[in-house]
C-alpha cells in the first residue's frame, strides 16, 4: 500500500523506473541499430535501440543506447550480456549527454583492473560523471542488510521486501538492548537484490520511520 502511494502520478509509469530502463553500451563501429536490438533482446522487451553518431560524418562512436519497457530487463541485460560491451545504467536525458560519453568512453578503454565492483552505479543521483572525478562505485552482492530505529515484524518486512521478485529468504534478528531492528535479506540473483536496494534505501516503513538498506558480502564471485 505504501508503495503505491509514493508511486501515483500523473505518467503511465514511474519516473525513476524510466531511469532504470535504460542502459548505455560499447559496441564495435560497424554495428547497425538492427545488429544491436538482435544481441540485446534476449534480455527484455526493447522499446528502442540508438547508436550514437559523429554529427558530422554520421560515422557511429562505437557507443549505443537500448531502452527496456521493464526496470528488470535492464538489470539481467547488464548482468549477463557480454563484459565487452560494458553495459551500465544511461544518465537521465535531462544531464549532459556528451559529457557522459565522453567520460564513460575515457573510463572504460583504460584497462580494467579485476575487483569487488560492478561497473556501474546503483544509485544515479549519487554518481557523478563530470571531468576529472571517478564514479562512485559499491561492492554488490544478492544479500542486503536493513536497519531501522524501530524492530521489525517478521511477516510485514518479508511482504515489502517480497515485492521485488526473487526473495529467498527475510532473516529478522532482535536486538534485546535497544528497540533498534536489523534484518537480513537474500534475493535470487543480484539484479533483484539491486532494484530492490534502489526503490526501498531511504523508504519509510512505517511512515517517519526511515529503512536503510545496504548490500552485504554473500560470499560469491562479485565480477559475475
Amino acid at each position: 500500500v505504501f508503495i503505491a502511494q509514493s508511486r501515483a502520478s500523473g505518467s503511465h509509469r514511474d519516473v525513476e523506473d524510466e531511469e532504470l530502463t535504460r542502459i548505455f553500451v560499447m559496441i564495435p563501429k560497424t554495428y547497425t541499430e538492427e545488429d544491436l536490438r538482435e544481441k540485446f533482446k534476449m534480455y527484455g522487451d526493447i522499446e528502442y535501440c540508438s547508436i550514437i553518431k559523429n554529427k558530422t560524418t554520421g560515422e557511429s562512436k562505437g557507443l549505443g543506447y537500448v531502452r527496456y519497457l521493464k526496470p528488470s530487463q535492464a538489470a539481467r541485460a547488464i548482468e549477463e550480456c557480454d563484459r565487452s560491451f560494458r553495459a551500465i545504467l544511461a544518465e537521465p536525458k535531462n544531464k549532459s549527454s556528451e559529457s557522459f560519453e565522453h567520460d564513460y568512453y575515457s573510463n572504460n578503454t583504460r584497462q580494467e583492473p579485476r575487483g569487488t565492483t560492478l561497473p556501474f552505479c546503483v544509485q544515479p543521483e549519487f554518481c557523478s560523471f563530470e571531468k576529472n572525478e571517478s564514479r562512485i562505485q559499491e561492492s554488490v552482492s544478492k544479500r542486503l542488510s536493513v536497519v531501522s530505529r524501530l524492530p521489525f515484524i517478521q511477516e510485514q518486512l518479508f511482504a515489502l521486501f517480497d515485492l521485488v521478485p526473487g526473495l529467498e529468504y527475510c532473516d529478522v534478528q532482535r536486538d534485546p538492548y535497544t528497540n533498534s531492528g536489523y534484518a537480513v535479506i537474500q534475493y535470487s540473483t543480484a539484479a533483484s537484490a539491486i532494484y530492490a536496494k534502489y526503490k526501498l534505501h531511504g523508504f519509510e516503513y512505517p511512515p517517519g520511520n526511515r529503512l536503510t538498506v545496504i548490500f552485504l558480502e554473500d560470499g560469491s564471485d562479485s565480477s559475475e
